[in-house]
């Protein structure tokens, strides 16, 4: 979802531009990838990571945490984060989940067993 358009800041007089924004679903989280602007017309980049939660009575809330990032981090944030992720990817195998539906597994169980046959018991 890319959105272009001007929010204020709610309890204030300051006005935030919101640029661009870009949003990400990924299980249980949601990342907001937000480019605001400064009064002095400086980008810089709002990462909010969302949580749904619930409380004890079962209300639902979400939990939220921010990273704000300015142009002068960019490039060592991208390198640290690059690397960080090549580690990752290169240092852990990757596990195929277990499969519920259509994955064979009937097949395999049934290699287990050995074919009886009923017959002679309807004599």
């Amino acid at each position: 979802m890319m959105e272009e358009n001007d929010k204020k800041i709610e309890g204030g007089n300051e006005e935030r531009q919101e640029i661009f924004s870009q949003t990400v679903r990924a299980g249980k989280r949601t990342y907001f990838f937000d480019v605001k602007a400064t009064r002095n017309n400086d980008y810089y980049l709002t990462i909010t990571e969302s949580k749904k939660r619930f409380n004890k009575d079962g209300k639902q809330y979400f939990e939220k945490h921010k990273v704000f990032l300015y142009k002068e981090d960019f490039e060592k944030f991208n390198k640290g984060l690059t690397e960080v992720i090549s580690f990752i990817t290169n240092e852990q195998p990757v596990v195929a989940p277990p499969q519920k539906d259509g994955s064979g597994s009937e097949e395999k169980l049934s290699e287990n067993f050995t074919n009886v046959n009923f017959e002679d018991l309807e004599e």
